[in-house]
């Protein structure tokens, strides 16, 4: 949000440096993005003044220049050459003198001292487009003879320079969008220790000229809408607005359009109550009518966009059409033209839902939707319609044809607000003297209903619709009073607090640690997504998706299942930024609906968990003209992921491994990690099926921990310390043949069940499927690693465990044993 210092300080007046007030309107709550400089044209004519040409001759050496003297108030002439045809002697101009700078669009150009064929120049004779009053370059500005000499040409042209505040305005703050709200906000901060003056825009000299152009309005929906009030004007002529609302509006971003369009923008901008202006001649009916519309009707808006409207959509209609989307945008067929001579004029108060749904699901955002989605005040509408029209009648010309229409069904009753002064000195931590507390509530326009030594009874002003609580007035003291005011107490407060082992934020921390060590990199994606994600997916159906009842759009229309795909959002995002090697982790939450829950409890059909997702593309390794690049594999992911079991204390005994079965559509192929015949983790290679929906086409790793289910068992797991080994560990490989329905899985089982003792680890190292074995059959190398924590273990004890590990898979397997190797 953009505020006008100059327009500031039209009702607040200050004269203070715009880094002190930019300081100030951060402190109490408008967070100063930004100070900027507005100037009305580029440069500000700084430097350039008014003088007078004393004599003019041609140049001896070009036919097409002249030699000039210009007296400029200074003292000696300037000699300078001129190439206008139009200068001549006794003319008052426009002078660039040496060190001034002139602006051409981004271009920039400092005089200096010059000769030109031959002559001295000590400067510039002006022309329009020269300094950026205009486009005309025929010859230089020649001025009134009645100009002084020697003034500034900024002063003569009366330029306006202003610093802009950009605020970036927090959702509940809608109270001070605009510069009477800011204004009114500086001076309560200011006026607890000074004196100055706030002047509210008023309406006097406010009359009804004739009561020739009625309106009749009907509120048919008085929730949507719980104020409508108009009024009439007629006879203007649309024309450019007058300079000093084209400076208001240009200073703070805006175009300006017309001179009724403009004033409502600027009453926008001035109160922050949203108008928009009818052509009433268009108004079938005379008549305006708040209402819903059918499902499936078209309405048009300003901007030629067609809409399809929803019942649920408050429209402002004449007596045969929609005619404005309710708070939001008007229609193309009774906007305000060139030929509009009749107005009717809106100021409303909306229902903030109402506003907002219909906005989200148009796709429409505007300055009115803005504050009316926030809250407006309901008791400003009339302030705001008087005032305006009085301003249309001074721009546009016209007359006032009929009274103040103001329908107000149901009234909108003031919060009332009890606070105890010792809440307030407990809240903010520090005794703030009592008189002082309420005179900062009454600069902010709290009305005390009630006091007592205890407390007071506030009623809120209206416009503070984020003022409900206790909490929230303590909140307003605080900020005016200055949170820079409250001393830091040298006591230290604290309690002992036990904490229920596993801490689960320190295990996420060890885990976080560990993976950004290794080159990770953790995202945090949106909770909402996309529900197409999940059409015709096994693995999490759409219908168990939480959706969402208003979403802001249909990409974010339902509660996630999985970080698979906003972990692929992130992918693509960065692939297509030329970023193709990531390595990625999220901790986050899914979420889950059962529509077959039963019971009383709605709550009862919706669960959510913990999730730890990790993603693995590209490249493993940036190139090096040592080492060839390495692609990530299903091997790189399947380490790290056996590493976090590790860390969280697991050993490779205690978690089963088996592949995924091919019906799962995430992953074209995978492992699946379980513990007690609980599936505790996923990983793999995600389906092509699923990248192709990311227009990804590299290849994606996926790990899926479910990470509350690992954090519930890991409470009745216990980690147990080992001594570093003395003796060395030995390793032997073995191969054999086998049916292909044996998993690796199987192998390892049953190895740990048969020596139970030496056996430490076992791997798979190689595997093959193909014709030089018979059909059905398929060879696995398998190693086992030895170790006796209490000697070196000797060939004989070795053989030994490797022939009841070949017997065993012989006789359980049918393993055919190809080969032993040392």
């Amino acid at each position: 949000m953009n505020i006008s210092y100059n327009w500031l300080k039209e009702y607040l007046n200050i004269d203070l440096d715009p880094e002190i007030v930019s300081q100030t309107l951060t402190s109490i709550g408008l967070e100063v993005e930004s100070v900027e400089k507005s100037e009305q044209v580029k440069g500000g004519l700084e430097g350039l003044i008014i003088g007078k040409v004393l004599t003019c001759a041609k140049h001896p050496n070009a036919d097409k220049l002249s030699i000039t003297t210009v007296d400029t108030g200074t003292g000696e002439p300037l000699h300078i050459v001129c190439g206008a045809p139009n200068v001549a002697a006794g003319q008052k101009v426009v002078v660039a003198p040496v060190g001034t700078t002139l602006f051409k669009g981004n271009e920039s150009l400092t005089l200096q001292k010059v000769k030109i064929r031959g002559e001295l120049s000590e400067g510039m004779i002006c022309a329009e487009d020269e300094i950026g009053l205009g486009t005309s370059h025929d010859g230089i500005i020649v001025l009134d003879d009645s100009v002084p000499v020697g003034i500034p040409a900024k002063q003569y042209y009366n330029i306006e320079t202003d610093t802009v505040f950009v605020i970036g305005l927090t959702p509940n703050r809608i109270d001070s969008a605009s510069h009477y709200g800011v204004a009114r906000d500086l001076a309560a901060y200011l006026n607890q220790n000074g004196n100055y003056q706030l002047t509210k825009p008023g309406t006097e000299g406010f009359s009804q000229d004739n009561n020739d152009f009625p309106v009749e309005v009907i509120i048919e929906n008085p929730k949507a809408c719980n104020r409508y009030t108009g009024i009439s004007i007629t006879r203007v002529t649309i024309t450019p607005s007058p300079d000093w609302l084209q400076k208001r509006l240009l200073a703070i971003g805006l175009n300006p359009i017309n001179n009724v369009v403009d004033i409502t923008n600027f009453i926008l901008h001035e109160l922050g109550q949203p108008l928009h202006a009818f052509d009433a001649d268009k108004l079938r009916g005379r008549k305006i009518i708040v209402k819903n519309m059918p499902a499936g009707t078209k309405f048009t808006t300003l901007d030629g966009q067609e809409h399809e409207l929803s019942p649920e959509d408050l429209m402002i209609c004449d007596g045969e059409r929609p005619v404005a989307m309710a708070g939001i945008f008007g229609g193309l067929e009774s906007g305000i033209t060139d030929a509009t001579r009749n107005v009717f004029l809106e100021s409303a108060y909306f229902n903030p839902v109402s506003v907002r749904r219909t906005s989200k699901r148009h796709g429409i955002n505007t300055d009115s939707s803005f504050r009316f989605e926030r809250g407006a005040d309901p008791t400003i509408t009339i302030l705001a319609l008087k005032r305006a029209a009085m301003l249309i009648r001074q721009t546009a010309g016209g007359k006032i044809s009929s009274a103040v229409i103001d329908t107000h069904p149901n009234p909108v009753e003031a919060c009332k607000v009890e606070i105890s002064y010792h809440n307030v000195d407990r809240l903010i931590g520090k005794k703030i003297d009592r008189d002082h507390i309420k005179k900062i509530l009454l600069l902010l326009e709290f009305e005390i209903l009630k006091e007592s030594e205890s407390g007071l009874l506030l009623l809120v002003p209206p416009y503070r619709v984020d003022v409900t609580r206790e909490a929230d007035v303590v909140e307003e003291i605080l900020r005016i009073y200055g949170y820079n005011n409250i001393e830091i107490s040298e006591t230290l407060h604290s309690s002992v607090s036990y904490t229920e082992k596993p801490d689960p934020e320190k295990l996420i921390n060890v885990i976080s640690d560990y993976l950004s060590n290794n080159g990770f990199y953790e995202i945090m994606c949106n909770s909402l997504g996309k529900s197409d994600y999940y059409n015709n997916l096994n693995s999490y159906p759409a219908e168990n998706l939480v959706q969402i009842v208003n979403p802001l759009s249909s990409d974010l229309d339902s509660m996630r299942q999985t970080l698979l795909f906003g972990g692929l959002e992130s992918i693509a995002h960065n692939i297509n930024r030329k970023n193709p090697d990531l390595m990625l982790y999220e901790f986050g939450n899914c979420y889950f609906y059962n529509p077959n829950a039963k019971g009383n409890d709605p709550l009862s059909a919706y669960s959510e968990y913990r999730h730890l997702a990790l993603f693995l593309t590209g490249k493993k390794n940036p190139p090096h003209w040592q080492e060839k690049e390495k692609p990530m594999q299903l091997y790189t992911l399947k380490g790290f992921v056996e590493i976090i079991f590790s860390r969280l204390g697991y050993t490779a005994n205690q978690i089963s491994t088996s592949a995924i079965e091919n019906k799962n559509d995430i992953f074209s192929q995978g492992l699946s990690i379980t513990i007690n015949n609980l599936i505790m983790a996923e990983y793999g290679m995600v389906a092509p099926s699923i990248l192709k929906r990311f227009d990804i086409k590299s290849e994606v790793f996926y790990a899926n921990l479910y990470w509350d289910r690992i954090f519930k068992n890991l409470k009745g797991h216990t980690v147990t310390f080992t001594e570093l080994p003395k003796y060395p560990e030995v390793k032997r490989d073995l191969s054999m043949i086998l049916d292909k329905s044996v998993t690796y899985e199987q192998i390892r089982k049953l190895a740990f069940a048969t020596e139970k003792k030496l056996l430490k680890q076992v791997n798979l190292f190689d595997f093959y499927e193909g014709d030089r074995i018979e059909k059905g059959k398929k060879s696995y190398a398998v190693s086992f690693v030895l170790q006796d924590n209490q000697k070196t273990l000797v060939d004989k004890e070795i053989d030994q465990v490797m022939d009841r590990l070949m017997k065993a898979y012989e006789k359980e397997l049918k393993a055919q044993i190809r080969k032993q190797a040392n």
